[in-house]
Parts: C-alpha cells; sequence; structure tokens
C-alpha cells in the first residue's frame, strides 16, 4: 500500500493510505443520503428521540455524515492501538498503525510466539470498540434532549462501535476472530496446523460473505471477502514456508561465491544481454576489484535502446542500491524480504561484509520442495511471525 504518514500515537506511526482517502468521503456521502434510516434505527435501539426535520435540512447531513465518517475511522484507529499496546506490553515493536479502504491495519515487526500472547493481541482490538461503544452510548445520557445533531452522532458511533467488534470477531481470519481461533487451536496442535484449520475456516467465511455481497450487490462485501480469502490464503502459505524453513539458514540454500556468476561495471550492455541469452540469467551482482558495487537486471538492459547497447556500459544501467542479506540470517526472513522488495534474487553478504553468494527464489522453492519431499515434521515448528 502507498501511504503517508499523519502522527503517532504512543511511538506508534499513524499512516492513511492513498484507497482511505477515496473510501472517506463515500462514507460521509453515503451516511449523509441516510439519515433518515438511521434515525430510525437509533431511535428503536437507543431510544434517543430524534426527529428527522433538524437533521435533513440544508447542509446538515452532509456535515453530519463527514463528522460521523471521522469518528468511525478514529474508532478502527483506536481499535488497531488496542491491539499494538498489547503487542507493545509483549515486547513486539510495531512498524505502523494505517488506514486504507478496508479499515485498518496494526504492522508487527515481530510477531507473538505463544498461543495466549496471539489470544490476548487479537482480542484487544475488539475489546477497545466494545468500550467505545458502551462510552458512546452512556454519553447518550449526558447530552442534553435538544441537541439532535450531536445526540445523532453520539447514537451512531455506538452503534458502529459495537459492530466493528462484532463484525471483527467473526472467524475470518486473518481478521480477529480467526485470529483467536487460531490461538485456541494452537494449544492442542503445531501452530502450523492450527493456521491451516484456521485458514480453511476463513475462506469458507470469504466465499459465504462474497455470494452475500453478490446477492445484495454489496461492493464493500465483495471486496472484504476477497480480502479475506487472499489473508488466509496468503498467511497459510507463509506459515507452511515458515515450518519447512525452521532452523534452516540463508547459507544453507544460497548459491555461493565460488558458484556465482558476475559482471563486471565496464561491460557493455549488448555484451550483457548475450551473456543473459547464453547463461539463461536475467540478473547478476556486479562485482569490481573483489566489490559487490550494484546489481543489474534484465529490465535495467532494456531500458538501453538496441542500437545504443554497445556505448553503454552495465555502469550506467546497474542499481547501486542493493538489497542484501546476511548469510546467517533466517531463510524465511530471506523469502520475506525478496517479497516485500519485489525482487528475484539478492547479494548475500558475510560476517565481514564481503559478498559470499546469492539467493533467489529459485534457490528457496528448491529448497522448499526437498525439504516437503523429506517429510518433515511440524511438530516441533516455532509459532512466530504473523501479521495482525
Amino acid at each position: 500500500m502507498r501511504s503517508f504518514r499523519i502522527g503517532s500515537a504512543f511511538g506508534i506511526p499513524i499512516k492513511l493510505d492513498l484507497t482511505f482517502l477515496l473510501i472517506l468521503p463515500v462514507f460521509a456521502w453515503i451516511i449523509g443520503t441516510q439519515i433518515g434510516q438511521w434515525v430510525d434505527i437509533l431511535n428503536m435501539l437507543w431510544g434517543v428521540q430524534l426527529t428527522v426535520e433538524p437533521l435533513t435540512g440544508g447542509s446538515m447531513p452532509w456535515i453530519l455524515g463527514t463528522i460521523a465518517a471521522v469518528g468511525l475511522f478514529a474508532g478502527v484507529v483506536l481499535h488497531e492501538l488496542g491491539h499494538s499496546l498489547v503487542a507493545m506490553r509483549f515486547g513486539f515493536p510495531i512498524d505502523s498503525i494505517t488506514l486504507w479502504i478496508f479499515g485498518g491495519i496494526a504492522s508487527l515487526t515481530e510477531q507473538p510466539e505463544d498461543w495466549l500472547e496471539e489470544l490476548l493481541i487479537a482480542i484487544a482490538g475488539p475489546a477497545v470498540s466494545i468500550a467505545l461503544g458502551v462510552l458512546s452510548y452512556a454519553a447518550l445520557f449526558l447530552v442534553p434532549v435538544d441537541l439532535q445533531a450531536v445526540r445523532f452522532i453520539v447514537g451512531y458511533l455506538a452503534l458502529m462501535n459495537l459492530v466493528l467488534a462484532a463484525f471483527n470477531l467473526l472467524p475470518g481470519f486473518p481478521m480477529d476472530g480467526g485470529r483467536v481461533l487460531r490461538a485456541l487451536l494452537a494449544r492442542t496442535r503445531p501452530f502450523a496446523q492450527a493456521t491451516q484449520t484456521a485458514a480453511e475456516v476463513g475462506k469458507l467465511f470469504a466465499i459465504l460473505l462474497g455470494l452475500l455481497g453478490l446477492l445484495q450487490i454489496n461492493i464493500v462485501l465483495i471486496g472484504i471477502a476477497f480480502f479475506i480469502y487472499i489473508g488466509a490464503t496468503s498467511e497459510a502459505q507463509q506459515t507452511v514456508f515458515a515450518a519447512a524453513f525452521s532452523d534452516v539458514l540463508v547459507r544453507d540454500v544460497m548459491t555461493p561465491a565460488s558458484e556465482l556468476k558476475t559482471v563486471s561495471p565496464d561491460d557493455s550492455v549488448a555484451d550483457l544481454l548475450d551473456r543473459m541469452l547464453r547463461e539463461r540469467h536475467t540478473g547478476y551482482p556486479v562485482v569490481e576489484n573483489g566489490n559487490l558495487v550494484g546489481i543489474v537486471t534484465l529490465d535495467d538492459a532494456r531500458e538501453v535502446d538496441q542500437v545504443e547497447r554497445d556505448a553503454y556500459r552495465v555502469d550506467d544501467v546497474m542499481s547501486g542500491e542493493v538489497q542484501t542479506i546476511s548469510a546467517e540470517s533466517d531463510a524465511i526472513d530471506a523469502l520475506r524480504a525478496l517479497q516485500q522488495h519485489g525482487i528475484g534474487r539478492m547479494p548475500v553478504i558475510d560476517a565481514n561484509g564481503d559478498l559470499a553468494g546469492i539467493i533467489s527464489r529459485t534457490d528457496l522453492m528448491t529448497a522448499f520442495n526437498i525439504i516437503q519431499s523429506s517429510g518433515r515434521s511440524e511438530e516441533d515448528v516455532p509459532q512466530h511471525e504473523q501479521p495482525l
């Protein structure tokens, strides 16, 4: 997600994704056009004695819609802060909280290894939403009856925070309820197996939610269903990889420097492309006097016009900002780094900072297939990284 920082709370950066800037005015518009319906609902549930006329005249619906939408997303931030503060209490740093089209995401830089810690972190968010709903409901008794607009906002936020808590507790892994389910399952079975079971339940929930969205022609429900299904699938796959690569280091699966094919910064782009064709490689470390100075890929070479490729050198097109990883890092960390940066291979450095080899998606997939074929047990798999 492309996002920018708007502030921080408890030392945690708060970010807005670009999609949030699109969905906020949509929510404000939807609420503003449905003031009459919300008045009926709030009167029925809370007995707030609202009347429609003062709330629907002039620009009042759009003012109420905007305030209610901002208040709703403020509740989402507090919900994510609930997750984050409990995670920090257990010693897990929080990278950021990001608001986007489907709500909020709290990103942990490390993840709980104990089922009870994950359970408490997972339920902290809904607990905050329930508390906000109860406090908002209690505030209704303090707001004078003649302040119709204020009572509408407070009543709306009371209801929506309770709905937010209830929805998040549904077993749609990787939502909060799905994480609660995984934590409870992990009490009596391996963590990877618990994740796969919770993911299957989450995918079934996503399918049912998607069908409901189709029947109601509700794009928001369809989008949430898609997000849940993709998230459950992705997290289950990550857990399978984490289980397979337990205690496997980068140096165990990398292509070592002795077998590594490199290029010189003085090589021409034409020679580079010829070599890529012969050796069936699409990227090379660039080494000068034994030092790693960059990395060059097929995409870099393609940026040069064909008639100029003899004149251009690798030094002209290579990337000097190279993502590297230590040979002593976990193999699963290498996989995550490749995915995060959207690259196919990454130079590996040793303790002295020298080039020790290169690790690629192919290296990791080959190692994974071999480990899976060996029938490695999941019983001793550590319980680690799963994002909130």
